[in-house]
């Protein structure tokens, strides 16, 4: 599997990707990048209510260099790129981004797929649907982390 380098413009995220500001999703960065499509799994893996929490998957991406931030909370989307979302575990279409209780911090991961073609998978489908969906397509895999505090 050849090797995809992902990064964000921050280690912590400011409050514009937050609940405590706009709440939109990051820009992501992708060094590397071969594949015909790209899919984006968001985890908070310490989650207490579960062992691993989903707050935002996305599919179909083009092979950019960057995903741009802001992608509208909707199932297919077309600008500022185009994209399908999935329900996440908050029950809800795209991105919502961290809010730990005051005084406390979360972990965000940011897991990218590089695929061999675009996903036949439907909009609202949820994370297990897209991984089954991903099997056999998978030729890039890179994340990243970044962490919230209030």
């Amino acid at each position: 599997m050849e090797p995809l380098i992902v990064s964000l413009d921050f280690l912590e995220f400011p409050p514009t990707f937050t609940c405590d500001g706009e709440n939109v999703s990051p820009r992501i960065r992708l060094k590397g990048l071969i594949s015909a499509s790209v899919a984006v799994m968001v985890f908070n893996p310490f989650e207490k209510s579960c062992c691993s929490f989903t707050p935002w998957i996305c599919w179909n991406l083009p092979p950019l260099s960057v995903i741009p931030a802001g992608i509208p909370r909707e199932g297919a989307v077309t600008s500022p790129v185009t994209a399908v979302q999935g329900i996440t575990d908050h029950g809800t279409i795209g991105y919502t981004g961290p809010c730990p209780p005051h005084g406390e911090m979360i972990r965000y991961q940011f897991r990218v797929y590089g695929l061999d073609a675009m996903l036949d998978l439907p909009p609202g489908s949820d994370k297990h649907a897209l991984v089954t969906a991903m099997k056999g397509h998978v030729l890039q895999y890179g994340e990243t982390v970044a962490i919230c505090t209030r």
